[in-house]
């Protein structure tokens, strides 16, 4: 097979039918840096994980899968033609769109309430689209007109629309099994019959942030079923590094490492009901 693309954590090959295998490695990113080492089997849980969720989200959009791989890691899929706008829906204030709150009281052009705090649940979900940068580079939100200006109103008003289905069936699937989804990023793009159709991974804890329901609470940082936990080791003082200085963070600990692992075992073991078997 033809090798195509490495991003931050999938590899991606053309086979000679012109099908594309995107192979999930166990590299884990933060502050736009492939972090080392890798996660155990975070991989082949984030794979697993998305075709559970391809399943449930069918009658909601199509996804490219064409079948499971030879590997728990590894998915056929169709080819498609990239929309260049991140998608994100968020339920609930965190990350980016706190700090945006904060700043002007809104996210991505849309004006929120007055009094909002650190993990506060939204009046309804929002369509929050950022720009799809290169690797190594941040992804800077937009607003609803910049993506016309981007792709046409018809094509903006599907993304939005897909956006926000996604994730309501999400955060209705996860919810019932303890799980809050704070907010998440899909992919979307065109497949040979211009059908727009969801792509790369989904409702993951890469793409997604995931609390425990039974622990949320707003005005703090919230527990997290995702790599929020490695986000705040690297800016804790005793990863000792300073994100400003532009070095590249240090090593992961033993430690972080195997709670990330468990964190993301987890995820997948409550919202899909089902042992992890690798």
């Amino acid at each position: 097979m033809k090798h195509v693309h490495s991003g931050k954590v999938r590899d991606l090959y053309e086979t000679d039918e012109g099908l594309l295998l995107m192979v999930a490695s166990d590299r884990i990113s933060a502050f736009d840096y492939v972090l080392e080492p890798g996660i155990p089997d975070k991989g082949a849980i984030l794979t697993q994980l998305s075709l559970w969720w391809f399943d449930q989200l069918k009658d909601v959009v199509p996804n490219h899968v064409v079948a499971r791989g030879d590997d728990s890691r590894s998915v056929l899929c169709r080819p498609l033609r990239m929309v260049q706008v991140e998608c994100v829906a968020r339920g609930y204030l965190a990350g980016g769109g706190l700090a945006d709150y904060r700043r002007d009281r809104a996210v991505s052009g849309i004006r929120l309430p007055e009094g909002l705090d650190d993990g506060s649940r939204l009046p309804e979900p929002i369509f929050t689209p950022s720009t799809k940068a290169p690797m190594g580079q941040h992804d800077e939100p937009i607003s609803y007109e910049q993506v016309v200006a981007e792709v046409g109103e018809e094509t903006a008003e599907e993304l939005r629309r897909i956006t926000l289905a996604v994730y309501e069936r999400g955060a209705e699937i996860a919810r019932e099994r303890g799980i809050i989804v704070a907010d998440t990023k899909i992919e979307l793009g065109w497949d040979s019959d211009g059908v727009l159709t969801l792509g790369d991974e989904v409702l993951t804890p890469d793409s997604s942030r995931f609390w425990p329901a039974d622990e949320w609470q707003p005005g703090r940082a919230q527990p997290s079923f995702d790599k929020q936990y490695v986000r705040d080791w690297l800016t804790s003082p005793e990863s000792g590094w300073d994100k400003s200085t532009g070095n590249p963070p240090p090593r992961l600990p033993d430690h972080v490492v195997e709670r990330t692992r468990q964190r993301y075992l987890e995820a997948y073991e409550r919202i899909t009901g089902t042992p992890f078997n690798g």
